[in-house]
């Protein structure tokens, strides 16, 4: 598996949700550590740089968080009550001070620590979750993926996380299946 972050959720909150991946079978961790959440902080644009940089309570806090959002989001999906605890890690991390940009003589800039960039996640997964774009919520459709993305598409139908990721290994593995069905069929 890829061990590369990519950003194909359509929100930082979700993304962080699918640092950890194929969570119903290998769970294949990408926070690994604190060298890679600040990876992912500055891939997702959520600070332009860290400061001082992440320590390993940082990826646990980050984990606990992630984990929330996922729980959240997944209750949303299936449109059962949130889980008062996972409520309660969002809406704690939320509540504290978060990244501010600032202005500088070549643009805009954001330096953040992590828990300040923490606190920004958390806030994306607040307004999207009692927003309406929580509507938009959608699990991709390939089996072994538990990535959830916004379907912006046209009509909602969209199926996959990401089409590189993930609907052209299905659509590969669909069109093989076909191929040996017919295989045996003239065969037999």
């Amino acid at each position: 598996m890829n061990p590369d972050h990519v950003f194909l959720c359509g929100n930082p909150a979700l993304d962080l949700a699918a640092t950890l991946r194929a969570r119903r079978s290998l769970r294949w961790e990408l926070l690994t550590s604190p060298e890679r959440l600040d990876a992912w902080y500055l891939g997702a644009g959520i600070v332009d740089g860290l400061s001082p940089g992440c320590r390993e309570t940082d990826v646990e806090q980050a984990v606990r968080v992630r984990e929330a959002v996922y729980t959240l989001v997944t209750a949303r999906l299936r449109g059962e009550p949130y889980d008062d605890e996972a409520l309660a890690v969002v809406n704690g991390a939320a509540g504290r001070p978060s990244a501010a940009p600032q202005l500088t003589a070549s643009g805009r800039w954001m330096e953040a620590t992590p828990a300040e960039a923490l606190a920004t996640v958390a806030r994306h997964a607040v307004e999207l979750l009692g927003g309406a774009d929580a509507a938009l919520l959608k699990e991709c459709g390939n089996p072994e993926c538990t990535r959830v993305h916004l379907d912006r598409s046209r009509g909602a139908r969209r199926q996959w996380c990401g089409m590189e990721s993930c609907g052209n290994r299905v659509k590969a593995a669909a069109y093989r299946a076909r191929k040996k069905g017919a295989r045996q069929i003239t065969a037999g």
